[in-house]
């Protein structure tokens, strides 16, 4: 069992190529603790993009202590979606579907979710949480092909997801949508990134609106800086040493810092909420 220690963990230098690999890092991030479950979600059928490794790791292994059936969704990081996947059935005795899928394909999100529904026959919880950055130091250095792999993954695929899923979803069903802190104040090097997450507010907040009839709420998570895959294989070295220093809490947060998050706003607990996001950034008063 991982103990999540708050205190600021020194962060190696050390580089990696896309889409990065948990099992590569080092320090390993934190993806579960020794707190009991408590089944707030028993027996619901979820659905975790990116749920191989960093936050959607850590949400996964969550979502499966609190008793819940999950189906990650994932590119070509199978190492990682193994582990993860044998957390789940092994240590907490829930089922685990793996699909590996690019979701900035349109035709490769309908075809997994045909798959994972084939299994689970219903979909109470989807968690859209898969993303990627390339950072840049100037706009004019942005490739129109970079500008629609970003919006691709990030924000056309929660639409292409959304669409396929909603349709087999109960009421009283629920999707939460990874954002960033990076959509309330920006990003200086992460442009398109930064107009992806921002975006996803927006989706968020509509899309509540739109659903609300239908007893299916809608609600996000924007994390300040984590330790997640993305962060070695996006920025150099000695940026990764330092990640998370500038927050008011002087360090980065660990997945399983964020997962509880997840777990309120896919629970009962949340019941009275749509719309709305959470904020796990270290202390950035961000006022959204």
């Amino acid at each position: 069992m991982q103990k999540t220690n708050p205190k600021k963990k020194v962060f190696n230098d050390q580089a990696q190529s896309r889409p990065g690999m948990e099992y590569k890092m080092n320090p390993e991030p934190e993806y579960d603790n020794d707190l009991p479950g408590s089944n707030k979600l028993l027996d619901k059928k979820c659905i975790v993009t990116g749920g191989d490794s960093g936050i959607g790791r850590a949400v996964a292994i969550a979502f499966a202590k609190e008793g819940a059936d999950v189906a990650i969704m994932y590119f070509n990081e199978d190492k990682d979606a193994k582990l993860t996947a044998e957390i789940i059935r092994e240590k907490y005795a829930r089922e685990c579907l793996l699909i590996s899928a690019d979701i900035g394909k349109e035709k490769q999100c309908i075809s997994a979710i045909k798959k994972i529904l084939k299994k689970f026959k219903r979909i109470d919880v989807l968690v859209n949480n898969a993303g990627l950055h390339y950072p840049k130091e100037k706009i004019t250095q942005i490739t129109t092909q970079q500008l629609e792999r970003t919006f691709a993954v990030n924000i056309f695929s929660m639409f292409w997801l959304t669409k396929e899923v909603v349709k087999h979803m109960p009421r009283g069903s629920c999707i939460i949508n990874t954002s960033s802190v990076t959509a309330y104040r920006g990003s200086a090097e992460l442009l398109d990134y930064s107009a992806t997450k921002g975006a996803i507010v927006s989706f968020t907040r509509s899309l509540s609106a739109n659903l609300a009839n239908d007893d299916i709420r809608v609600n996000g998570v924007a994390p300040g800086p984590i330790w997640t895959p993305l962060i070695p294989s996006s920025f150099p070295g000695a940026k990764v040493t330092t990640h998370g220093s500038d927050t008011p809490m002087k360090r980065a947060g660990q997945p399983v810092e964020v997962a509880s998050c997840y777990v309120f706003l896919a629970s009962d607990d949340s019941r009275y909420i749509t719309g709305q996001f959470l904020h796990p950034n270290g202390g950035e008063i961000v006022n959204g």
